[in-house]
């Protein structure tokens, strides 16, 4: 079985790209969806903005799943009794590999959920019965940084100073 990348290879050195294109935007004419010499016009803002959303969310949530993980080595009986159980079935994966909510509304919730759940995490560590070292691991840095970029983001959009 041929994979993707290696029929796309065989398309460039065999300089049959153009060949491809041509055949798909002759296929395209005979039921009249392309017109000789009109004019195509995207707007791809919509999906640009939708997507650059989609990658905030995935950034935020992706550091909290890492920031547990490591966690989960140095302190597990700590991160045991910390963590909720809904927390095992909303990080247990990466992002990527599930369905973020399409809705509107339902991304905005996701989105609090997640940023309620790593302030959760970055209060429970300046509380005495943290373990010792868990402030300084590397992915703490980088959800202390990334929960305050996403607050001066938010700020922004809504017309607030952080």
């Amino acid at each position: 079985m041929k994979t993707l990348c290696e029929f796309r290879d065989r398309l460039l050195a065999g300089s049959a790209a153009e060949i491809l294109l041509d055949k798909l935007l002759e296929r395209c004419r005979a039921p009249g969806l392309l017109t000789t010499r009109g004019q195509q016009r995207t707007d791809s803002t919509h999906v640009l903005a939708a997507i650059r959303v989609l990658n905030r969310l995935e950034l935020v949530a992706e550091t909290l799943r890492a920031a547990l993980n490591e966690v989960a080595t140095v302190a597990p009986g700590w991160l045991q009794a910390l963590s909720p159980l809904a927390w095992y079935e909303r990080y247990s994966r990466r992002i990527e590999a599930s369905r973020l909510p399409k809705a509107t509304a339902a991304r905005e919730a996701y989105a609090q959920t997640v940023g309620e759940d790593g302030f959760l995490l970055l209060d429970a560590l300046d509380t005495p019965d943290a373990p010792e070292g868990l402030r300084a691991l590397p992915s703490m840095d980088a959800l202390r940084r990334t929960w305050q970029r996403a607050l001066i983001t938010a700020s922004a959009a809504f017309g607030h100073s952080a």
